[in-house]
């Protein structure tokens, strides 16, 4: 076994014990969560350290053109990525026996870069660590398995099932609407056994073909890392089985979209506690700074929970997305979402994130708002009892006014930092910018001979 096999986690080295390991992705996060980088021999990878990528990567849309490089000329100036083998696993689905590396983003002088996702998303765990805090969170994915669609002029269709007949929509928990597609969850068991990740559930969504996955609570890093592996794998099951699986936010219309829904607490680093709970089980004042937080800040970071002009078709009333910044205890209707728990387990959801988010990027802005709650000691307003859904629209409508909030908000700078929020805003305007360009079929339909 090669001397940096003894470095990764040991699901990795169970998958690769006996057996010759052939090819090893060198892979980096990009700021849509695509996986970027080079795949070698492991031979050759055994005898390296880093590898070299252009700065460019995180200046590339989601069409793969490249935005303006805000910080200067677009030189490509090459990055040393530095593999971290904790952030190794399999890819079980390929032909010969491959691992994954998740590498970090570093410049010629040894600093993160900046613009990394990832490198963001560990900035804003070390401002919890500053301060003595460990966060934790715990996903929920939710995704839809469709049928083939290779004409992006046409519909997207749910798929059809093992009875022959499509998948049906308004089957929420049901474990009959979950065989219809069965053979694609046992792949996703599999993969996810031999990735060594721990699913916590699985279950029908609302929509048609329409599945979510629970992952165990965790450190903020791995689970991003879990997500951003997970939705690879999922993909790939789904096509052994004449099926996409899509993250889209709303991939089919009269359908519900999908969520990331994130659930956060924050235990010091000391003891273990859950600072949300006092002695007696009781919530505590920084429970309610870091709700006042989400409150006050999340309309500057919902560019980043909801990051494409699709993800906005999510937030519409009557399809089970929360439009408000209201809070409550065990009411889906808010936003903001205290689950039934122990004391030692109290946590807060944050409902607002579509799955099309990057995972590292939706990690670390909803932390972002926390932590400035903490910070603040900010208070939030009060509980909402009842439908929260009748609330009046405090969430920007569309992406370009999420965009200007976010560009305004001197807070999302210093957390997140000023030279990612540039390049951000950078990328994401150039994508705003080519989706004015398309005609959609509704304006053809209403529009051409009607105005």
């Amino acid at each position: 076994m090669a001397d940096w096999l003894a470095k990764v986690p040991q699901a990795a080295r169970d998958y690769v014990e006996g057996r010759r390991l052939d090819e090893v992705e060198c892979v980096v996060p990009d700021i849509a969560g695509v996986a970027r980088g080079k795949a070698m021999p492991a031979s050759k990878f055994a005898r390296q350290e880093s590898f070299y990528l252009p700065n460019s990567i995180f200046l590339q849309t989601i069409t793969g053109h490249w935005a303006d490089n805000p910080q200067g000329a677009f030189t490509e100036p090459d990055m040393i990525c530095v593999p971290d083998f904790s952030a190794t696993t399999a890819s079980p689905w390929t032909h010969d026996w491959t691992l994954q590396v998740i590498h970090d983003a570093y410049d010629q002088q040894g600093n993160p870069v900046t613009a990394a996702p990832r490198n963001v998303l560990k900035r804003v765990v070390g401002l919890y660590e500053a301060e003595g805090w460990r966060p934790i969170v715990a996903p929920e994915m939710e995704f839809f398995l469709v049928a083939r669609n290779i004409d992006p002029n046409q519909p997207i269709e749910p798929p059809m099932g093992r009875s022959g007949r499509r998948a049906a929509a308004k089957q929420a928990y049901s474990v009959s609407a979950v065989d219809e597609y069965g053979k694609v969850i046992d792949d996703i068991y599999d993969f996810a056994e031999a990735q060594g990740f721990e699913i916590d559930g699985i279950l029908q969504e609302g929509g048609a073909g329409q599945v979510e996955i629970n992952l165990a609570h965790g450190d903020p890093v791995h689970l991003a890392d879990q997500i951003f592996f997970f939705k690879r794998m999922i993909r790939e099951a789904a096509l052994r089985h004449d099926c996409f699986a899509t993250f889209m936010a709303k991939p089919i219309e009269g359908e519900p979209g999908s969520a990331m829904h994130i659930h956060h607490s924050v235990l010091s680093a000391t003891d273990g506690s859950n600072i949300f709970s006092d002695e007696q089980g009781r919530e505590t004042p920084g429970f309610q700074h870091f709700i006042a937080g989400m409150q006050n800040h999340l309309p500057a970071a919902i560019a980043l929970l909801a990051p494409y002009v699709n993800s906005y078709r999510r937030y519409v009333p009557d399809f089970a997305a929360p439009i408000n910044l209201e809070w409550g205890r065990d009411n889906r209707t808010t936003g903001l979402r205290v689950p039934i728990s122990s004391p030692e387990a109290r946590r807060l959801e944050n409902r607002l994130a579509g799955m099309d988010c990057n995972p590292y990027l939706g990690l670390a802005a909803s932390l972002a708002c926390g932590w400035l709650g903490l910070k603040d000691k900010l208070a939030p307003r009060s509980e909402c009892l009842g439908d929260a859904y009748m609330s009046e629209d405090e969430l920007p409508t569309n992406l370009g006014d999420a965009l200007d909030l976010m560009r305004e908000s001197e807070a999302m700078r210093e957390v997140l930092g000023s030279g990612f929020v540039d390049v951000y805003q950078s990328v994401k305007r150039d994508e705003y910018k080519e989706f004015l360009q398309v005609i959609s079929p509704w304006e053809r339909e209403h529009l051409l001979l009607n105005v």
